[in-house]
């Protein structure tokens, strides 16, 4: 099984590329987003237990985000393996995740993370609100958002680069540039489906 975490500041490609990769080698896709939305709509045990902290406005606590990731895991036995969007975002919860799939032998082989020049960012962003009708609000709201992912998620960038896990790759080519390195990465483990 082949686990990867794809990940990057706001307006990076993430959506974008995870789609090419999930068409390309037939990954199952893990949005915790998503997951939170289907546990708490079927009224799981587990999302029962995350719709109370997100009644009160509360983060739901990382033990409850693992509980549903390995739901996951368990439910598709026979996958290709997975692409974590959204998680991990600090470094307690990479090593939860990482003792889980630790359990499952099933490691996180590659994380990769796209690496876009702020204002290029800022760009994107604005311009995808223009065109998609997404309100991104303005830059200085942008660059905000784009600091706090940075600041968040530094820890985890260095966690895996620690552990000889972390590729980062240039990402302010175009899609199909930025999807030939992504390719390059994920075939030194994983060929196409």
């Amino acid at each position: 099984m082949f686990n990867l975490i794809l990940f990057g500041p706001p307006g990076c490609g993430k959506g974008t590329q995870s789609t090419n990769i999930i068409e390309r080698y037939q990954l199952q896709h893990i949005s915790t987003g998503d997951l939170l939305r289907h546990e708490v709509s079927n009224e799981t045990t587990l999302g029962v237990e995350a719709k109370k902290y997100m009644d009160q406005g509360l983060l739901v606590p990382d033990e409850v985000v693992i509980g549903m990731i390995s739901s996951k895991i368990d439910e598709t036995p026979n996958t290709r393996g997975f692409i974590f969007d959204g998680f991990p975002r600090t470094k307690a919860q990479a090593e939860a995740l990482d003792k889980l799939l630790d359990f499952k032998a099933a490691p996180i082989q590659l994380v990769l993370s796209l690496e876009v020049p702020e204002d290029e960012l800022v760009r994107r962003i604005v311009e995808r609100g223009i065109t998609s009708g997404r309100s991104d609000d303005n830059e200085e709201v942008i660059s905000k958002r784009i600091r706090e992912y940075y600041e968040k998620t530094a820890p985890v960038a260095s966690y895996y680069d620690s552990l000889g896990k972390l590729v980062r790759l240039v990402g302010n080519g175009t899609i199909e540039a930025t999807f030939e390195l992504i390719k390059k990465e994920i075939e030194q483990y994983l060929l196409p489906a």
